[in-house]
């Protein structure tokens, strides 16, 4: 049986979205009102690199502007993010309380490991009262290597954990199952690519088939005992 389940949080439990271009195009309207950027807002560009750190976000969308104006971007795109979400623009994606309900009732332990910085997964978490069901969540910029696999190996380390599950919408969060010897369980939702989540274990499009998935595995653990 598994112990936990580690959720990814972008395009996984919450619909990134539904505030994604709002908040891209209100930066880079900033960013307009400064004489620092001058066209169209590249949000296609963004959706191509979703599910990657921060820093490097702003590296392949501002790749001729200073290390300086690409922080103070960082910060004002954090500062949209946030406010949109406390404003309820944002939204879980279907089924996120009621599988939690279930993992929990199974006595699975909840986590998130994600790329997001740790006041906007906070807000997300927060505004949701997701702390009823999740253990603990994980920024991956509370470590140095800004690798997912390593993030996901901090959470194994600090609970002991020796059976579970990465869930994640992209290649980084079955990369981090791999990495870790866990199984991974690919999102096919808003940014997930089918290249992508051909190499995950399982692959789901509504949360509730992790029940599925957590029957069949207990299905055979019990066979093979």
């Amino acid at each position: 049986m598994l112990q936990s389940m580690i959720f990814d949080m972008d395009g996984t439990l919450f619909q990134t979205d539904k505030i994604l271009e709002l908040s891209l195009d209100e930066t880079f309207k900033y960013l307009r009102s400064l004489d620092l950027w001058d066209t169209v807002t590249p949000i296609e560009k963004y959706r191509e690199i979703m599910g990657v750190p921060l820093p490097k976000v702003w590296e392949t969308l501002l790749p001729n502007h200073s290390v300086e104006v690409r922080k103070q971007t960082d910060l004002y795109f954090l500062e949209r993010l946030i406010e949109n979400i406390k404003s309820g623009k944002g939204a879980l994606y279907p089924n996120v309380k009621a599988i939690f309900d279930y993992l929990v009732e199974n006595n699975i332990s909840i986590f998130v490991a994600s790329n997001g910085l740790v006041p906007y997964l906070q807000t997300i978490v927060n505004y949701y009262h997701l702390e009823d069901w999740i253990t603990e969540t994980f920024s991956i910029q509370q470590i140095e290597t800004l690798n997912k696999g390593d993030l996901v190996r901090t959470i194994i380390n600090k609970y002991d954990i020796k059976y579970a599950a990465v869930v994640g919408d992209r290649l980084s969060d079955i990369n981090a199952a791999k990495d870790n010897g866990l199984i991974a369980i690919g999102c096919d939702f808003d940014f997930a690519l089918e290249e992508e989540l051909a190499q995950a274990d399982y692959v789901i499009d509504n949360l509730m088939e992790l029940k599925t998935i957590l029957f069949t595995k207990e299905k055979v653990n019990a066979s093979e005992k």
